[in-house]
């Protein structure tokens, strides 16, 4: 097929290819290791790389009146922002959760998109085989740019996305309250690609919106490329973090926003999960007798099994270990230590870590080694958790205590 070379299709096709790429790449792994979010952001990419197509093809001269090309875009169905939304708040749920997986009730949220193309396939049937010639389509416009059709997926992909940053909010929160390994299950690039994604969302409807006013209508569509620009490196990024994400601290993702009522509501809790004695010191805000006792239960498990040592070590984990539920256990750390349990963990790292410097260890091993043995999982987690309890990065500390 002719392809015409310049400025606004090369781009384009720079970014279709290398997003595909990552589709494929997300599906073979997704399907190897039974992770559902590789297998989501998969099919997000596939449709997303597909979304700049029209106007990829459009600026390569396809559009051109009379050629078969034509015909393959009008007939074709390229643009699917009513599967994007639903594959974005699901994709954010299994990523956040690796047990996720679809219910009944879950498969309708992406009957409008299978809707669609079964009237796009009955527009071809209708068109191409029974009565041959345009009769369902008009000849002169592709379908994928009507107007009713773009004010629907804007609205279906507005409606998603805000659904997903709730749902992101709702586990940031979670976070702080289960993991030792914050940096990691914060999954910031999320964010980033979620905010970005926002604003991106917002250009079509912004576009739609000007198009009322006089001066606007006259405007050149390459102006709208730029949208479509941005749209597929802000894709190219959630490929390229969605498939470098961290896999085995993402196995432990286990949110479910009712998980939340554990930590911030104590009279939900059952006497399942709950003795009673445990429930009358949450609810009297745990004096300070049992307080003690709890502090002094924790630290000497933490000492003496070294549990800090663990990358992973979860608030859940801990609650096992001591017979109680991670409602109470986070209740103690924050009202008995006065931290959250991320930094709480932090610091027997940082401790062990500062016992292993004063045992001249760096002599044998490099500073991150050391880290990584205490429990410490990246270097900038590290770093971090290291100037919060000493107020000096590691460097300063060994010139300064060495």
């Amino acid at each position: 097929m002719q392809f015409s070379f310049n400025i606004y299709s090369s781009l384009l096709l720079i970014f279709f290819v290398h997003i595909m790429v990552y589709a494929f790449m997300l599906w073979r792994r997704g399907y190897k290791q039974d992770s559902l979010s590789d297998q989501l952001l998969g099919w997000f990419l596939f449709f997303a790389a597909l979304f700049v197509v029209p106007w990829m093809t459009g600026f390569a001269g396809w559009y051109v009146q009379g050629t078969v090309y034509r015909e393959i875009l009008f007939y074709t169905p390229f643009v699917h922002g009513l599967f994007m939304g639903p594959l974005l708040y699901f994709y954010v749920r299994s990523i956040t959760n690796f047990h996720f997986r679809f219910s009944k009730k879950d498969l309708l949220h992406f009957v409008p998109g299978v809707v669609y193309l079964l009237w796009s396939l009955i527009v071809v049937v209708t068109d191409k085989l029974i009565v041959k010639k345009y009769y369902l389509m008009d000849g002169y416009s592709d379908p994928d740019f009507d107007g009713w059709y773009q004010w629907l997926q804007n609205i279906s992909i507005l409606f998603y996305l805000v659904l997903s940053i709730r749902f992101y909010r709702q586990y940031k929160q979670y976070v702080m309250y289960e993991f030792s390994f914050v940096d990691v299950a914060n999954l910031n690039w999320l964010r980033n690609f979620l905010i970005a994604f926002a604003i991106i969302t917002m250009l079509p409807l912004l576009e739609e919106l000007l198009s009322f006013f006089p001066f606007f209508q006259n405007m050149d569509y390459r102006g709208s490329w730029y949208s479509f620009f941005v749209f597929a490196v802000v894709v190219y990024y959630v490929a390229i973090n969605g498939f470098n994400a961290v896999v085995v601290p993402l196995r432990k993702l286990l949110f479910e926003p009712e998980l939340l009522l554990q930590y911030k509501s104590p009279a939900l809790l059952t006497a399942a999960t709950t003795t009673e004695a445990e429930f009358e010191i949450v609810e009297s805000k745990i004096n300070n007798i049992e307080l003690d006792n709890w502090k002094e239960k924790i630290s000497t498990l933490m000492q003496s099994q070294h549990l800090y040592e663990n990358a992973e070590l979860t608030l859940s984990q801990l609650a096992k270990q001591l017979s109680t539920n991670p409602s109470l256990l986070s209740r103690i750390i924050n009202t008995g230590f006065g931290i959250n349990f991320n930094d709480f963990v932090n610091e027997y790292r940082i401790n062990a870590m500062l016992e292993k410097l004063k045992q001249g260890e760096q002599k044998n091993q490099t500073l991150l080694g050391i880290a990584f043995d205490c429990g410490f999982n990246s270097k900038a987690t590290f770093n971090r958790a290291f100037k919060k309890q000493t107020g000096l990065s590691p460097k300063e500390w060994m010139e300064k205590n060495l």
